[in-house]
Order: structure tokens, then sequence, then C-alpha cells
């Protein structure tokens, strides 16, 4: 089997540019405006382009995919939602990533079910929230709960796929599940910033684990559909060597 990476590294390049561009830029943000969300948005917007770029016809036969890449179009509107928290869009933002992660909740799918998996994403999604409820008031008490509670199983669903055994989805799997984890250590991140203490560096930490994250969502969709044609085609060569 050919090495996922290398395969889909040319197609990533644009989103590996304009990860650099805004790091590069690192344009402030106290002063929020329409190009700073365009510079931030970029390399998100690289990750459609990465989805579309392997045909419309992969996206139709491949729900994970389109459900990813519906996943992908929210985060760019929670992005720009972000630039200007500071001016009351904070929630909207949110919202935006609650429908992603339930967008990419659905993509995992619920098999195999992995209750153990289950157990460990509930039990740090209850001591991060635990951690963060004394900080906590208003509607950012509930919101705030819900929002850990979607991403909690959508982290959840991600390493309940992980089969290290099965060489033909170990890379799939894994990427997702990877993906999975930063997210929530992104957002973790943005959630002890904002309500707790201030985190050193925590606007690198952020975006470094945010682009990481989606990259590696996105590529698993990519890898999955490559798994299946890879399926398809050994089942095709054991069918021809029985004829």
């Amino acid at each position: 089997i050919h090495s996922p990476v290398k395969s889909e590294g040319p197609k990533l390049v644009p989103f590996f540019k304009a990860t650099c561009v805004y790091f590069v830029l690192w344009l402030p943000t106290s002063s929020p405006s329409w190009f700073s969300a365009l510079i931030k948005c970029l390399p998100i917007f690289c990750l459609w382009v990465f989805l579309l770029a392997h045909g419309f016809s992969f996206l139709r036969a491949n729900s994970n995919a389109r459900k990813i890449l519906a996943g992908l179009i929210f985060s760019s509107l929670g992005d720009a939602f972000l630039i200007w928290q500071e001016q009351g869009y904070f929630s909207h933002g949110l919202l935006m990533f609650a429908i992603t992660h339930v967008l990419y909740s659905a993509a995992f799918g619920m098999r195999p079910l992995n209750p153990a998996a289950g157990l460990l994403t509930g039990g740090v999604s209850a001591v991060s929230y635990a951690l963060l409820y004394p900080y906590l008031s208003g509607p950012f008490t509930y919101l705030v709960a819900v929002y850990v509670a979607l991403i909690g199983f959508m982290g959840w669903r991600a390493i309940a796929g992980v089969r290290l055994t099965d060489d033909l989805w170990t890379w799939t799997r894994l990427s997702a599940c990877l993906g999975a984890v930063l997210f929530m250590a992104s957002d973790l991140t943005i959630a002890v910033n904002k309500f707790c203490f201030p985190v050193p560096h925590s606007r690198a930490i952020i975006m470094a684990t945010y682009y990481a994250a989606q990259m590696l969502i996105a590529l698993s969709a990519v890898e999955c559909q490559d798994a299946a044609n890879a399926a398809a085609a050994a089942q095709v060569v054991r069918e021809k060597k029985r004829m």
C-alpha cells in the first residue's frame, strides 16, 4: 500500500503555505478586520480545495468526506466569528464549531462502539468542565457544558475507530484520532485562556494545534476512500484467482 502522506502531500501544499502566511503575518487580534478573518480562514479554505481536488465523483461516493467538508465550512464561519469575539460574537463561533463536531462525529460513525474510549473521553471532558466551571457565569455555564459534551463525543468516535491490528485502516483512523485529540487540546487552551487565566503563548498553541487537527481530519476522509479502493482492488484480485 502506498504512503497516503506521500500521495496526498502535494495537494496539501496550499494549506501549508496558507498556514505559514498566517504565522508570518501574525496580525494583531486587537484590531479585527475582514482581512485578518480571511488570513485566519485561508488554511481551512485550502482544506476545502484539498477535498474538492479529489473530484465531485469522490464526494458523491463518500458521504463521510461530504460531512467533513461541511464541517470545514462551518469551521470557517466559526473562525470568522471568533475574530470578533470581543465584540460579542464568541457564542456565535461556539455554535459554528458545535455543528462542526456533530458533522465530524457523524463522519466517524458509531462502529466500532469501543466503550473504553468513551469512558476515557468522557472522563477527560468531565474533568475539563469541572476545572472550567468555577470561572463560568451566565449562559456560558451551560453553553460550554454542551460544547464540551459535543467535542468529547467527537473525540470518542475518532478514538474508537483506531484499529492498529488492521493495516488497511490504521493510518485512516489514526489520522482522525490524532486530529480529534489536537482539536480538543486547542479548544481546552481557548477555554482556559478566555475564562480562567492567561496561557503563555496561547495563540500560537491554539492555532498550531487547530490547523494540524483540521488537516488530519481532512486527510482521514481521503485515506478512508483510499483504503476502501484498496479493499475493493484486493477483492477483485481474490476473485480472479478463484476463476
